[in-house]
């Protein structure tokens, strides 16, 4: 029998307008092989083990740093005899998406060709430990400007990082290597992130990136595990989820805002995803904000 990975989808503050979580945790045995359509960088404190990152594996020790894309299978180890201590963030891809500029942090993930990982010492480390620790500190506070300050120390932690791989030697020889079958992919699935909202069929993909329907198929499903439609699906209800809990939008106006050309078909199509209507999903959520209060 294939054995198939936790498909992890969401994480805490994902259905918000500043889609982030960093915690600081403790491994005593690992974590199970899994993915997830959002982004995630961890880094380690204490403790000893090893990452498995579409089946290459690296040390994971003090200064360790790793970035994981999308839809890529990981998992981590433990040492015996150890304790894994290491921040962990997800965050979504839409916190590094901007107008395009000379240098934009999206590139990150069309370097699918370099390492993902570096191991940081001396000033490099102290730098990006000093970041990621006031990034926590932010993300438990309660400051004026918290989301600014977390995406200003996102987007510089994840600059310093890249820095720092392409001053490895190990990533340098990665680099020259031609890049892998999938690596066009992420042009593809940047673009539907940024256009899910419009009326996207395969067809339209196929002509802009000079590639057949099949292949744009075959492509998507190979990366993301779900074929265009369930992925187009997931982008538009991941965004009405946000709207219907931070907005006083009515559903009918959610429904136009995500791509849907009727609160009908929104309805529906939530309903088979979630088990619950739009408007009983609000209603869950405010309730649930109530309660924690």
């Amino acid at each position: 029998m294939t054995y198939i990975p936790d498909y992890l989808k969401t994480y805490p503050n994902m259905n918000t307008s500043s889609p982030l979580h960093i915690s600081l945790n403790r491994l005593v045995s690992g974590f199970r092989q899994h993915r997830h359509d959002f982004l995630e960088f961890s880094y380690v404190v204490d403790g000893k083990g090893s990452e498995l990152i579409n089946d290459a594996r690296h040390p994971m020790l003090p200064g360790t740093f790793t970035f994981v894309l999308p839809y890529q299978v990981h998992e981590i180890f433990t040492e015996p005899g150890h304790t894994l201590v290491l921040y962990n963030c997800m965050f979504s891809m839409d916190l590094l998406m901007e107008p395009r500029q000379e240098e934009s942090l999206m590139d990150l993930i069309e370097q699918s060709a370099m390492l993902p990982f570096v191991q940081l010492s001396g000033p490099d480390n102290d730098r990006i430990k000093h970041l990621i620790e006031d990034m926590y500190h932010e993300y438990t506070g309660n400051e004026p400007w918290r989301q600014t300050m977390l995406q200003v120390r996102l987007k510089e932690i994840l600059a310093c990082f890249d820095r720092y791989r392409r001053k490895s030697p190990s990533s340098i020889s990665v680099a020259t290597i031609s890049a892998r079958p999938n690596a066009s992919v992420w042009p593809i699935i940047h673009y539907i992130h940024l256009h899910y909202q419009d009326e996207l069929a395969l067809s339209d993909l196929a002509s802009r990136f000079s590639l057949s329907v099949s292949r744009i198929s075959e492509v998507i499903k190979q990366t993301t595990g779900q074929t265009f439609v369930h992925f187009l699906h997931d982008l538009r209800l991941r965004h009405a989820c946000s709207l219907l809990v931070s907005t006083e939008m009515s559903v009918a106006e959610i429904a136009l805002e995500v791509g849907y050309g009727s609160y009908k078909t929104f309805s529906r199509i939530f309903r088979e995803s979630k088990g619950i209507v739009p408007k009983d999903f609000r209603k869950m959520k405010q309730n649930q904000s109530s309660l924690s209060k």
